[in-house]
Formats: structure tokens, C-alpha cells, sequence
């Protein structure tokens, strides 16, 4: 039986998508103006939604691929959050509660900038996140809660399958050398110096136990209706390209179309098009 591939194993960099700046914009361009159009068709279908999640390092990009991917994408159909440290309402409640409030409704682009992920990675590979939160005694000891975890995400994600949501998740591969470099440049930008603080060193003091719970995850919670996409992240454009390609082939999966009017309907435009070229005034 064949083992998983382990992320030691995936690529974070691979060849240029692009063999030049212009043609990496030309390309971008292409992407979101498609994905423009198809995300107007999803808003007036009104049957199915789309639900992106964006897990990774620290500067492995979430950010900036969120931003340059879903550039051309009418903000009133698109929403975003950010789930950081969890408030103490928030620890009060099942660990999938506070972003199940944040899902997008029918016709609209969800937009999850880390996740429910998080309940079985940081608070994984960090005990005492785990420790905080307010389960009954003994819980998190039980041999199988990790494995319960995992399962409940999937179940979950089939509900909403079967629901009209659509969940596409993207895993930003970075190494840890990238990582570095990536650190230093904000380092001499004091622009981004807000961006920095201690914990980014407690990460990468932790880089083995964070790749380890990560593969873990991916191993445990890709299934065929929410699959993960492992994304190498060493080359920012590379991995905006290619996210931009299977959100565009997850909308254009989709059997949706603009509505159809009925006979009612088109004689109610006929009569409004009349009124307002001064046909049919008094």
C-alpha cells in the first residue's frame, strides 16, 4: 500500500508560468477579468457559493494572493475574514462556530484567510492554545480526538457541498529559506516593520512541528469534494497564476446561467422601456 507523500517531498518552487512581468500581468488580467464575469453569473444565479481558504506560514503570501487574485471581483458580491487568536466568546463556543458565521450565502465569493484549519494546526502544534479553550475535562486527551477533529471538518465540508457551497483550499508551500528572505525584506521595509514581531522567530523555531501537523492535515481532510491544492508559494506570481486557474475552472464547473424571465416578466421590461422612451407616458 502506497504511503502519503509527505510535504518534504512537494515542491515549493517549480518552473516560471510567465517568461516575463508583462506576460505574468497579461495572464493575471485574463484571470480576473474571467473571474469578473463568471462571479456576476454566480451572484444572479443565486444557487451555489464559493468558499476559498488560504492556509500556510507566516509570509507564505495568503495575503497578497488573496488581493491580486480576486482583483477584479465586484466587492459586493465578495466577503473576507481573518481569523486570528479567537476571542473569549468565541473559545466559549465548538470550534467550528466562529467561521461557520462568517460562510458566504448563495451567490456571493467567501474568502477565509486562515480557518477552521487552525483547530488541528497551530492549536495542534502549540499546547497551550489547546489548553485555553473550554472543553469538558479530559477531552483533548482521548486517543482519538485529533482523528475526530479531522473528521468533523469533513463532514462538515459535505455538508455544505450538498448545501450549494463549494470549498476550494490552498495550502501555500513555502520553505523555510524563503521564509528567511522574505522576514529580512520586511526587515529593511519600514513600511512593513508593523508586520514583524517575536512570534515569527517562535514559528521558526517550530518550523518541524509546523510542517509535521500540516501534513497531517492535508493528509487527513483532503477528500474529493474539498480537496486541497498544495501550492508552491516560493514564487509569489507563480502561486497567484495558479490559484487563479482553479478558481476560474471551479466557476466555470458550475451549471449556472442567468436567470430566465417569464412571459410576465418580459412584458413588465417591455412596459418600463416603453414608460422611459415617452411612449406609454400619461
Amino acid at each position: 500500500m502506497a504511503q502519503p507523500e509527505t510535504l518534504a517531498n512537494r515542491p515549493t518552487d517549480i518552473d516560471p508560468l510567465y517568461d516575463s512581468k508583462k506576460a505574468y500581468r497579461k495572464r493575471m488580467e485574463e484571470f480576473t477579468g474571467e473571474l469578473h464575469d463568471l462571479q456576476r453569473v454566480l451572484y444572479a444565479h443565486q444557487r451555489f457559493s464559493l468558499l476559498l481558504i488560504f492556509q500556510g506560514m507566516d509570509t507564505a503570501g495568503k495575503d497578497g494572493a488573496i488581493r491580486h487574485v480576486m482583483s477584479g471581483v465586484n466587492p459586493q458580491g465578495c466577503s473576507v475574514h481573518s481569523f486570528k487568536q479567537p476571542s473569549e466568546e468565541e473559545l466559549s463556543h465548538d470550534f467550528l462556530w466562529r467561521t461557520t458565521r462568517r460562510l458566504p450565502r448563495r451567490g456571493h465569493i467567501g474568502i477565509f484567510n486562515r480557518s477552521y484549519y487552525e483547530e488541528v494546526l497551530v492549536v495542534k502544534a502549540v499546547p497551550a492554545v489547546l489548553a485555553a479553550q473550554k472543553l469538558p475535562e479530559g477531552t483533548s486527551s482521548q486517543p482519538g480526538f485529533w482523528a475526530d477533529r479531522y473528521r468533523d471538518i469533513c463532514h462538515f465540508e459535505e455538508y455544505l457541498h450538498r448545501n450549494g457551497t463549494r470549498v476550494l483550499k490552498f495550502f501555500l508551500h513555502l520553505s523555510k529559506d524563503e521564509q528567511r528572505e522574505r522576514l529580512l525584506s520586511r526587515a529593511g521595509e519600514p513600511d512593513k516593520h508593523w508586520k514583524i514581531s517575536s512570534a515569527d522567530l517562535d514559528s521558526r523555531a517550530q518550523w518541524d512541528d509546523f510542517q509535521k501537523v500540516y501534513e497531517e492535515c492535508l493528509q487527513n481532510t483532503s477528500h474529493a469534494l474539498a480537496p486541497w491544492y498544495c501550492i508552491p508559494a516560493d514564487d509569489k506570481k507563480n502561486a497567484r497564476l495558479i490559484i487563479s486557474h482553479i478558481v476560474v475552472e471551479a466557476l466555470r464547473s458550475l451549471p449556472i446561467a442567468y436567470p430566465e424571465v417569464d412571459a410576465k416578466q418580459k412584458a413588465e421590461v417591455l412596459r418600463v422601456k416603453a414608460a422611459l422612451e415617452g411612449k406609454d407616458e400619461g
